[in-house]
């Protein structure tokens, strides 16, 4: 199931035309706060989807009933651009585990590239729900091998897949590659063109190197 929810009228626009915004982007606190934000509403609109059980709270003046997630999910991301995003659905699921996987280009001189994992760390992922964030799912190479990686620790019992921008090129490179039955993909807006250098256009450009300065 693929979810755009840029497709609908809400704030979620107003972070993600400020994420594009060729000025206001140049404001790299900002940047990661927009990221941050709209981490926390791909949060809120998962939990929907979510198991929940009914239990009681003891108030000052009595005992309600409420629902409440059945059990904690794990959040993963792609280390660095990954981390803004991250976090606000930290914020979220504040109880959540978390699972970390350092995954880059590895430029050749033909101007083609590998992406390379250099470390992974994760909790047990057996029956657990998995939600794996990027702010960018350009070829879909970096979000199907870090995936992969992960299931070395576990089979989730299923797996949000969250990107603030996508190309329809990532798009069904995931759906080729993934079980349909084991994802659901969750996405801001889903852009048409991917530059020879797999970039996204329109797209916002490098979000690690905006979030946290350019890398050597």
């Amino acid at each position: 199931m693929i979810n755009i929810l840029g497709n609908q009228n809400s704030i979620l626009n107003q972070f993600i035309y400020q994420l594009r915004d060729i000025d206001i982007q140049k404001d790299s606190m900002r940047f990661r706060r927009n990221l941050e934000r709209i981490g926390e509403i791909f949060a809120y609109e998962i939990s929907k989807r979510l198991e929940y059980e009914k239990t009681e709270v003891t108030t000052a003046l009595g005992v309600a009933e409420i629902n409440i997630l059945k059990s904690q999910v794990v959040l993963g991301t792609i280390l660095r651009a990954g981390l803004p995003l991250h976090a606000g659905m930290l914020n979220v699921f504040d109880a959540a585990e978390n699972a970390f996987v350092s995954a880059y280009r590895k430029h050749h001189k033909n101007g083609k590239f590998d992406i390379q994992v250099e470390y992974v760390s994760s909790p047990d992922l057996n029956g657990k729900v998995l939600m794996l964030s990027d702010p960018m799912l350009a070829t879909g190479l970096s979000v199907v091998l870090t995936y992969k990686q992960l299931l070395s620790y576990g089979k989730p019992a299923h797996t949000h897949i969250v990107a603030v921008l996508a190309s329809h090129e990532g798009v069904e490179y995931l759906k080729k590659q993934l079980p349909e039955s084991s994802f659901t993909l969750w996405l801001g807006a889903v852009d048409d063109e991917l530059t020879a250098q797999s970039y996204i256009v329109p797209g916002l450009g490098d979000a690690g190197d905006l979030a946290f300065g350019c890398k050597v």
